[in-house]
């Protein structure tokens, strides 16, 4: 069961990266877009405290500073993506931002003593192997001109693991995921109501990032409570590369959408993630 909530936390987490997708695509403001994505992320997680009866965990100390923590590694993580992304090739940026599931994997496998045999193994690097081949593109120069991209990506890399492998110290520590997770969107969408200091947007750019903003949002709130599930009723170091995996849904809509060529890196990415599911069900 484990599994399939893993790979539903993928697929729905990627809707997430879609809208993303398409706000940039017609030219939305990354600022409201990530306004909106934090104000809705955060309704969805609060509603489901509410359904859950798990408000009362707010009065915890535990839940602020794992919500401050993981909140953090989310919205200073998208922040240093971003900027990362103004000073190297998307080609080289975004599968190796993707490179904290290792760091992910490596905590849960020696840390925490999950199991990892050798197929297992195996089949997580295939999975990585579609991550980091999904974002290349031939035209795009791969020349590295500015120092402060490395600075710019390791730290990313860093805020994302924090994200992604706080969720496992946060179940292993006891913590409903529903109350951190509302704590963390909560503080990261006032975190982007700072005015941007160079960001001169048109009021339209303003409302289309706004509005798939909040559609990305929803589908963040549903992929990281499906992926808190999964590393609960399974193991994180299978988990957390399988929702690695959520980037090869932009691209499944961006072929499907805006007509995009499947080139053969990318067919390829996509059997790699094919036999990864295989061989770590196997």
């Amino acid at each position: 069961m484990w599994l399939w909530t893993a790979i539903g936390s993928a697929v729905v987490f990627g809707l997430a990266g879609w809208w993303m997708k398409v706000s940039q695509m017609k030219g939305g403001s990354t600022r409201t877009l990530l306004q909106g994505l934090y104000a809705s992320g955060a309704a969805g997680f609060g509603i489901h405290c509410a359904v859950e009866g798990r408000f009362h965990d707010l009065l915890q100390l535990e839940v602020w500073i794992a919500g401050i923590l993981i909140g953090a590694g989310s919205a200073w993580g998208n922040s240093l993506f971003m900027k990362a992304l103004e000073h190297g090739p998307a080609s080289l940026t975004s599968p190796l931002t993707n490179m904290n599931i290792v760091l992910v994997v490596a905590m849960s496998t020696f840390w925490y003593d999950e199991p990892l045999s050798f197929v297992q193994g195996a089949g997580i690097v295939l999975l990585l192997a579609a991550v980091m081949l999904i974002a290349y593109k031939r035209k795009e120069p791969l020349t590295i001109k500015e120092k402060r991209w490395f600075l710019l990506v390791a730290l990313a890399i860093l805020m994302f693991a924090l994200r992604n492998g706080g969720l496992k110290v946060t179940d292993e520590l006891g913590l409903a995921s529903a109350p951190v997770l509302f704590v963390a969107y909560a503080l990261s969408f006032a975190w982007f109501l700072k005015p941007a200091v160079k960001e001169h947007s048109a009021p339209s750019n303003n409302r289309t990032g706004l509005m798939l903003g909040l559609a990305a949002g929803l589908f963040s709130y549903g992929g990281l409570q499906l992926y808190a599930v999964a590393i609960a009723t399974g193991q994180a170091n299978l988990a957390a590369p399988i929702f690695a995996t959520n980037s090869l849904i932009v691209a499944i809509g961006s072929i499907a959408y805006y007509k995009e060529r499947l080139t053969f890196i990318q067919t390829t990415a996509f059997m790699f993630l094919l036999a990864g599911l295989i061989v770590i069900r196997l």
